[in-house]
């Protein structure tokens, strides 16, 4: 079990006080003998109060740092670009989780799509060659402890991330170039548009599979020092980060001014050899999970809303199952959009 704060700092309290009294920082003529006398038992009993009580503080801290929901160490960020704004997180997942979010998308793998600039519908493209599949947030404690450990290291609140998005790209997949910020008015209806998002490896690659970021711009110390020799042709065409199972990538959409940042154009290169996992998560500048309010135009016009909205409808058809202002779309109770 673990300690609340107020006990911990009552704990300090005592190794302070005992020893305040234990040596006294004055000394009258008429106890010195005493003192003389006795200082070397209260002292062995005093340090012998304060190791105990240091030990219970320490096993106190253990049991605080190994949960993986709720600490980040900033010793394992390392930023990879400042324009745009991208950070590495080494170790990110565990081996466990890592292998835990595979084996739940396997079984639900789907031709991965992409969003029409104009209307927002979801369509097949050869701009991205994937396949993929979304996990609820809630889907097992896994899961919910992953979400908890991207939104610590964000400070972005939960509820205004998409689904994780795992995807599997086999031999010669890949996703070209694109922004992860909208261009059309369908998907920003729902909590605005991507203000950040977080790429998870989930297994390592033999050759290829690096994000690249083609418009970033590279420091030309960088240029001198970095060793281009062990990533792809595609990776060398901007800044790149190597798949590596277990580390996260962070890269910021917007400008902190919520301004699209086109430096932040990337693309998932080709894996050459080998296969790539990965989960992708979207945050929003607003709630994506909007609370379904009593009354107005917030029904589902179809059975299967629901269904479709655990799938990830939501998301991948957002123009049919949420629609617009101007024209709501059919499934809009289920999708939490009203």
């Amino acid at each position: 079990s673990t300690f609340s704060p107020r006990k911990r700092n009552f704990f300090l309290f005592l190794l302070v006080v005992p020893s305040s009294h234990l040596f006294p920082s004055t000394d009258s003529s008429r106890t010195s003998k005493i003192r003389s006398t006795t200082m070397m038992s209260m002292s062995r009993r005093g340090m012998l109060s304060f190791f105990a009580i240091l030990s219970v503080l320490l096993q106190c801290t253990n049991s605080l740092t190994s949960s993986p929901t709720a600490i980040i160490n900033p010793s394992k960020v390392k930023q990879v670009s400042s324009k745009p704004r991208a950070f590495v997180y080494e170790g990110f997942l565990t081996e466990l989780e890592c292998d835990h979010m595979v084996s739940l998308a396997k079984a639900s793998l789907k031709r991965s799509a992409v969003a029409d600039n104009d209307s927002g519908e979801s369509k097949f493209s050869e701009v991205r060659t994937s396949s993929g599949t979304f996990i609820p947030k809630a889907k097992d404690p896994i899961v919910s402890g992953i979400e908890d450990k991207i939104s610590t290291w964000t400070f972005l609140p939960k509820e205004n991330g998409e689904d994780m998005q795992v995807l599997r790209y086999e031999h010669g997949q890949k996703y070209d170039a694109h922004f992860d910020y909208f261009h059309d008015k369908v998907n920003i209806v729902r909590g605005g548009h991507r203000i950040a998002t977080v790429l998870m490896y989930l297994s390592n690659v033999t050759r290829g599979g690096e994000t690249v970021f083609p418009n970033a711009e590279i420091p030309s110390r960088r240029v001198l020092t970095e060793n281009k020799d062990d990533l792809s042709d595609c990776a060398k065409k901007g800044i790149a980060v190597k798949p590596r199972k277990g580390d996260a990538l962070l890269f910021f959409n917007l400008h902190p001014d919520a301004i699209p940042d086109p430096l932040s154009l990337h693309g998932g290169c080709p894996v050459i050899e080998g296969e790539k996992w990965s989960a992708t998560k979207w945050i929003h500048v607003d709630s994506f999970d909007k609370i379904v309010t009593p009354g107005g135009n917030c029904t589902d016009m179809n059975e299967s809303c629901e269904r479709w909205a655990v799938l990830g409808e939501c998301t991948k058809n957002p123009e049919y199952m949420v629609g617009t202002a101007e024209l709501p779309g059919y499934c809009r109770r289920s999708c939490k959009a009203c």
